[in-house]
């Protein structure tokens, strides 16, 4: 599942019939992506117009927090001009805008593989075009876990919400502020409240990561007794203990039919 969800991060969203997932991450990279840049490239620059403006905004959503001032700061705009690129770039469907009340807006692309181009191929063309992969192997390599904690987080919503589906969600989806986050916020028609946190690293969650997040509860006056947490590789005895009806805990097989 951990190479699924791997290559899903990178490959959800093309049309390009079926992949031999049994290959290495990196080789389906360089054989589908890095040897045919100049022809995808020629197709992306027709969704987007090919405009700078806007592949530095993509590129600050794709390398940051989301966050649209993160984005502007990285692009090196103002909010004036990121926000008439970012209204444009929805209106086109490369990506969509999820407001806050407390904190900036975030931007979120609609195709897994935007999101990959404009992390670990637009900011990389030279080398690219020159026959160079060294150094996107090496972005990869070292930004990997961080870059599908987002995927990750997306799917482990989507788990909630089918697993929830006789509680009448009304809201699922993460809940920020300008300090803290939950990866997992959800509100029932019956006002129930879930909060949650994915973790997609190698070491196993503790019962430290629970008290952390009902503390997080409580600095962010969200009033809640139900949590959940998904894990990349597991949990300790401890937290495993604690394991009930008011904590639920998931792992990447959990994700299978999502992915599939």
């Amino acid at each position: 599942m951990e190479d699924a969800i791997e290559k899903f991060s990178i490959f959800g969203g093309v049309e390009w019939g079926r992949i031999d997932t049994s290959k290495p991450t990196f080789e389906l990279i360089e054989k589908l992506i890095l040897e045919d840049y100049r022809y995808i490239r020629n197709d992306i620059t027709e969704l987007t117009g090919g405009m700078p403006l806007y592949h530095s905004i993509l590129t600050g959503i794709a390398l940051g927090d989301a966050k649209t001032h993160t984005a502007y700061k990285r692009a090196n705009v103002s909010k004036e001009v990121g926000d008439k690129a970012v209204a444009e770039l929805c209106e086109i469907g490369v990506i969509k805008l999820k407001k806050s009340k407390k904190s900036s807006d975030k931007l979120y692309f609609n195709s897994q593989f935007l999101r990959f181009w404009f992390a670990f191929i637009s900011p990389l063309f030279k080398g690219i075009r020159d026959g160079d992969f060294k150094e996107v192997q090496k972005r990869f390599i070292n930004r990997q876990n961080e870059f599908i904690h987002l995927p990750f987080t997306q799917l482990s919503q989507e788990f909630v919400k089918l697993s929830l589906k006789d509680e009448r969600v009304m809201e699922c989806g993460s809940y920020w502020d300008d300090k803290d986050e939950f990866d997992i916020y959800v509100k029932t028609k019956d006002k129930k409240t879930i909060l949650g946190m994915c973790k997609y690293t190698n070491s196993k969650i503790k019962k430290s990561e629970l008290n952390r997040m009902k503390l997080l509860a409580d600095n962010m006056e969200i009033e809640s007794e139900s949590f959940v947490i998904f894990s990349k590789n597991g949990f300790s005895k401890e937290l495993k203990s604690l394991k009930g009806e008011n904590l639920k805990l998931y792992t990447l097989k959990n994700l299978k039919s999502i992915v599939e």
